[in-house]
């Protein structure tokens, strides 16, 4: 994925032309999409567990089936060839490798992604490869899960297995999607699996993922893996008081960026969290494994956060320790998710992390949005979607304008999918799904998109 730094010469009349080579495309995680959720020796996920929970996700919805993907792989990939991507990011199943997250590989996991690596490699889409998007083996959850120090080890064991098979066609590798998430939408919050409540497990999760990530990185570089990097969710924090912003931004941001990028952790963050964990956990080492160097850094941006100091206010327990700190919600157009819709939010983004950390080549590796999608017609007239992208796109031009590294954007997602605890309730995807059919539509934002991948750029 080299490109560029400085933006094309040459372009059509009239279009804001991104830099030549700019990699454009799309994304997916495997329990969203796959289904297939019981065959080939595939073992159960923590997310298999938690869908199955009572109240824990809408309607008691379930990845068990999702897009088929795991089927259809070949008829997808086909989409995504008319529609001229460039690449696409998808991530391998952890219990479809190793059922409970360790021994031996299951072949028939594998296999399923050595079809889906070849068949994007003959439509000469560039496969992007996550190894972990949240469905951690239920047996290692089972033991502590990510708040035990033995599954980073057991996560580097499997990116060895995955690199084994499918590193010759691999070109970069993504070792973690979101750790945020994971640690604390699923340890403190609850509300993501493995649905724990406790925050200082949270603190402990996040450190044993990057402590993964590092873990993988090595053995990954061992193995001669060509490129490796980290995707990390976020977001601007807003707001005139300096103490309430570092509340949330430590949390979201600086307890991922520090470590990966400066190999230690921010001191206001570690001194806040000593309410919760001694952090006994972080062993000697362990930040050098983690702030080891990486060849890119994915960026997945939805939305900043404005914040304000309120005296009295409850913690918000995705951010553990943050009583006093009050999240506004400013009037304006938001999503689906009922987030706030802030193109501006990327640039400030992408210039801050070139100018607060070390350089490193940077990739929009998810951005886009939830809308009411309704078929009508055999179409799909998605205009907020179309415009929601347009303007991340020109938002991401400026940062590049300005000096940002950027070297692609993916877009979330390829496809209608299974959107977490929201189940099938809220639709992302460039291609909308019918999931009583399965049938696929492509729809207007796809063609839209494909027009510019097509141009490299925007109408100016």
């Amino acid at each position: 994925m080299t490109v560029s730094a400085e933006l094309a010469r040459g372009a059509e009349p009239g279009v804001l032309e991104f830099p030549a080579g700019f990699v454009w495309g799309t994304a997916t995680a495997a329990y969203q999409i796959e289904g297939a959720a019981r065959e080939d020796g595939r073992g159960p996920s923590i997310w298999d567990t938690f869908a199955r929970t009572p109240g824990k996700v809408h309607l008691g919805h379930t990845g068990e089936v999702a897009c088929d993907h795991y089927h259809r792989y070949a008829s997808d990939v086909a989409i995504m060839a008319g529609l001229g991507m460039g690449a696409y990011r998808f991530s391998v199943s952890w219990p479809r490798i190793q059922p409970d997250g360790s021994g031996p590989a299951n072949s028939r996991g594998l296999d399923f992604y050595d079809r889906l690596v070849d068949e994007l490699g003959g439509h000469g889409i560039t496969p992007i490869l996550t190894l972990y998007h949240w469905d951690l083996p239920q047996t290692l959850e089972d033991h502590g899960g990510w708040t035990n120090r033995d599954t980073a080890e057991r996560f580097a064991e499997y990116a060895t297995i995955v690199h084994r098979r499918l590193g010759d066609r691999i070109e970069l590798w993504t070792t973690l999607n979101e750790p945020w998430c994971s640690a604390f939408l699923g340890y403190a919050a609850g509300v993501h699996a493995p649905g724990r409540t406790d925050p200082g497990a949270a603190f402990a999760a996040a450190h044993h993922l990057l402590l993964g990530h590092g873990l993988a990185t090595r053995e990954l570089r061992r193995a001669g893996a060509r490129e490796v990097g980290i995707t990390l969710n976020l977001a601007p924090v807003r707001g005139s008081d300096l103490t309430a912003v570092a509340v949330p931004d430590g949390i979201l941001n600086r307890i991922f960026l520090d470590p990966v990028l400066r190999g230690e952790y921010p001191t206001d963050v570690v001194r806040r969290a000593e309410r919760f964990t001694d952090w006994s956990f972080v062993k000697e080492g362990d930040l050098a494994l983690i702030g080891a160097p990486i060849d890119m850094l994915g960026v997945n941006y939805y939305h900043p956060f404005q914040v304000e100091p309120r005296p009295g206010q409850p913690a918000n327990p995705v951010f553990p320790g943050s009583e006093g700190v009050g999240f506004i919600d400013k009037p304006g157009p938001t999503t689906a998710m009922g987030w706030p819709i802030e193109a501006d939010g990327l640039t400030e983004l992408l210039i801050g992390l070139k100018r607060d950390y070390p350089p490193v080549p940077l990739v929009i590796t998810e951005n886009g949005a939830a809308f009411e999608d309704v078929l009508s017609g055999g179409r799909v007239s998605d205009e907020r979607r179309i415009a929601f992208l347009d303007a991340h796109f020109r938002a991401a031009h400026a940062a590049i304008a300005a000096g940002v590294d950027l070297r692609g954007y993916l877009v979330w997602s390829f496809m209608d999918n299974f959107e977490w605890a929201y189940g099938y309730e809220k639709r992302f995807g460039l291609v909308y799904v019918d999931y009583a059919s399965q049938e696929r539509v492509p729809k207007e934002s796809a063609r839209w998109y494909s027009e510019v991948i097509r141009r490299n750029g925007l109408p100016a």
